[in-house]
């Protein structure tokens, strides 16, 4: 071993030492740190406030259409997953209680299963929209799809 040379156990304590002072002075993405860290972090900027103007594709903005009067109807939904909880665990929406969130798929013709696109709706009827899987919203006037 030469005499610059560093063992290896100590080059990963160090390494995690470093991600653990940059996660700690906000210096890393919150995705990189814990999930309870990214939670705290992560609603405001992943949540877009829009009217639904925002999805330009025809064809997506029909899919969500149709989605919301199944929601406003009650149904039938096709998806037995459709008017579950939604979690939240990722923390991109705004903190709720447990059983606050629900989630309804939004048609991703031609997918082989529910695809991507998912609306949640909270009980107090605020509507957000997620073509990639929740990883952002847009949230959704109703009112801008009639």
């Amino acid at each position: 071993m030469g005499g610059n040379a560093i063992p290896p156990l100590t080059r990963r304590l160090a390494g995690a030492l470093l991600l653990l002072l940059a996660l700690g002075l906000g210096l890393l993405p919150p995705a990189v740190g814990t999930a309870a860290g990214a939670a705290g972090r992560h609603h405001k900027a992943a949540v877009k406030e829009g009217s639904g103007a925002s999805i330009q594709d025809a064809a997506e903005r029909s899919e969500v259409q149709k989605t919301l009067r199944r929601i406003a109807s009650g149904g039938p939904f096709l998806h037995h997953q459709d008017g579950t909880v939604f979690a939240n665990r990722e923390g991109r929406l705004p903190a709720k209680a447990r059983g606050y969130y629900h989630e309804y798929t939004v048609e991703t013709p031609g997918s082989p299963d529910r695809g991507a696109r998912r609306i949640i709706r909270g009980t107090g009827g605020e509507l957000y929209y997620t073509h990639d899987h929740y990883r952002t919203f847009l949230r959704i006037d109703p009112e801008a799809f009639r």
